[in-house]
Formats: C-alpha cells, structure tokens, sequence
C-alpha cells in the first residue's frame, strides 16, 4: 500500500508536502508544459511588491561550487498585474497558490497584502522579509520592524501569513520565536546565504551587484540546522527550503520539523525534479513501512542540542 503523502499545512488540504520555492519557478503557470502541476502541494509564486520592479543589472546569476548566487533584485509585474492575469492563470492550475510579497516599506507590504486579500485564489501569503527589499536592509535584521510588518499584515489579511526568515543571524530561533509571537501562522527556512564570487579570468565580479544570496546543495546541512533549531521554539509549522535535491533531502528537513518543504534551485537545474522528488519520498516511506508523512515531522528533534 501506498503511504499517504497528503497534509495539512495551515489549514490547506495539500495532496503532498512538496512546494515550488519563491523565485525559482516563475509564477507557477508558465511550466504547465513541462511538468504536471496538479501533482505538487502547492505553488509559491515569485515575489510579488506593490508596484513593478525591473530588478537588478545583468549579470544576475552566476554558478559557484555546488550552487549558485542570485541577485534577481525582485523583479516583478506588481501586484495590479499580477492579479489580472498570472493569478488567473494559476487559478486553471488547481493546486494551492502561496503569494511571495515584499515592499519597501511597511505600508507597502500592507497595500499588497489588502489587494491580495480579496482574491479567492490565494491559499496564503509568504512575506519575504529576507532579501534587502526594505530601506535597503534585511528586514529580518530588525526585530521591532519584523514585528510591524508582521503585526500589520496580520490586521488586513484573510489568509494565513507565513513568515519567511533569513539564516544570517545570531539565533534563528529567537527570531522565529519573534515572528511567531508577532502573528505570524507559520514560518519558512531559510533564505539563501550572503555570498560573492570573482571570475579570476576577467579580474570581474560574477554579478552586478557584487554579493548576492547562494543557493543549492552547498547550503543544506546548514538550512537543516535552522529548521532543527526553530522546531525547538515554535509551535506554528516551518515549511523547510534550502539545498533539496532529493527525497532523501526533503525528508532530511521533515525529521527535524518541517512539515512540508519547498524546492528551489533544482527546479532550475530541472522543473520535473519537483515531481520526481515526490515519488522519490513515497518510495522511502514504503521501504521504511511508514503509513503517513505526517509520522515523519519532527521525529528526530528530540534531544536538546546545540548546532
């Protein structure tokens, strides 16, 4: 017999616990061709900001040693446009949609959220409060300003609000905590890492920007460790990112916590890893004899320890 791979995460009924993760898969509906949609849990959109963004120069991307660096600078339509016809468009998809949204201000972040909120279409809204979008810092750096972004969503928002974190602090558990203890209903870790890269060849930086966030395989073990140590001091759920490329890595985060997980940079590599990721977890599962990935969520987080 199969085991059974649905959740429920906030109160959304998801067929499994895989995600696509925020900026690495568009606006969800253009890989309709490439891979089958309805399969995932859920689409986490790219991120979405109040009025348009052209993002950063090129170039933007650049490979590293098991990963990559991206300073995408959120580009995006806005969420007038957005709602007109991306959402439309996820609307056919039949899957729940998860809107990313930043601002560089609080007050943006709520007129994004109070446009958003009266469409029936979105399941729930994750704020990117990771990436240096607000007075040019990371939000996450601030716990008062998490606090008022949280808070302030919180009182014109229909949806759930999940709170996306940046890894780069002194305790990510408190600022979970922080989080939690503000409104938020669940949590997402972690963002990508600070990094930068040189071309020795050119004697050039690898981006515009210089420093950008690194993803992939590289990031893992230290992304689980976020997870590991959040789990410890929240009860709202964590979905787990960073590094996945397997079954194996999506269960790896569930052990310590997460309840579901979302898959970023493979899906650059390759949009069916998201897919094959799900087969590969229920293929674990029955070889493990465990009747239902909600036995798997924090069944290692026992032992009190620091990373």
């Amino acid at each position: 017999m199969k085991p059974n791979l649905s959740i429920n995460f906030l109160g959304i009924k998801l067929k499994n616990p895989i995600l696509s993760a925020s900026g690495t898969f568009g606006y969800g509906y253009e890989l309709a061709d490439l891979i089958p949609l309805k399969k995932l849990g859920a689409i986490v959109t790219k991120t979405i900001t109040l009025e348009p963004r052209c993002g950063n120069d090129q170039p933007r991307i650049a490979e590293v040693a098991s990963g990559m660096l991206n300073t995408i600078g959120l580009q995006n339509i806005g969420v007038k446009a957005f709602v007109k016809e991306p959402l439309e468009q996820l609307k056919k998809v039949g899957v729940p949609v998860i809107v990313s949204v930043a601002g560089t201000s609080v007050k943006e972040y709520v007129e994004t959220i109070k446009i958003l909120s009266v469409q029936d279409a979105i399941s729930a809204v994750e704020l990117n409060l990771s990436c240096p979008n607000l007075k040019k810092k990371i939000v996450c750096h601030d716990l008062p300003l998490v606090k008022d972004v949280i808070r302030s969503v919180k009182k014109v928002s229909r949806v759930p609000i999940i709170a996306k974190l940046s890894p780069l602090v002194t305790d990510i558990a408190e600022l979970a905590l922080c989080s939690q203890n503000a409104g938020a209903d669940g949590i997402t870790l972690a963002n990508t890492y600070p990094a930068m890269s040189i071309d020795v060849k050119t004697f050039k930086y690898k981006l515009s920007t210089v420093k950008g966030g690194m993803s992939g395989p590289c990031i893992k073990p230290m992304a689980v460790c976020c997870v590991y140590d959040a789990y410890q001091k929240i009860n709202i759920p964590i979905i787990g990112c960073g590094g996945i490329q397997t079954g194996e890595d999506a269960l790896e985060f569930m052990l310590v916590g997460a309840r579901v997980i979302s898959i970023g940079s493979a899906s650059l590599v390759s949009p069916k890893r998201l897919v094959e990721i799900i087969y590969e977890m229920e293929n674990i599962l029955k070889e493990k004899n465990i009747k239902d990935v909600k036995e798997v969520v924090g069944m290692l987080n026992t032992v009190k320890t620091v990373c």
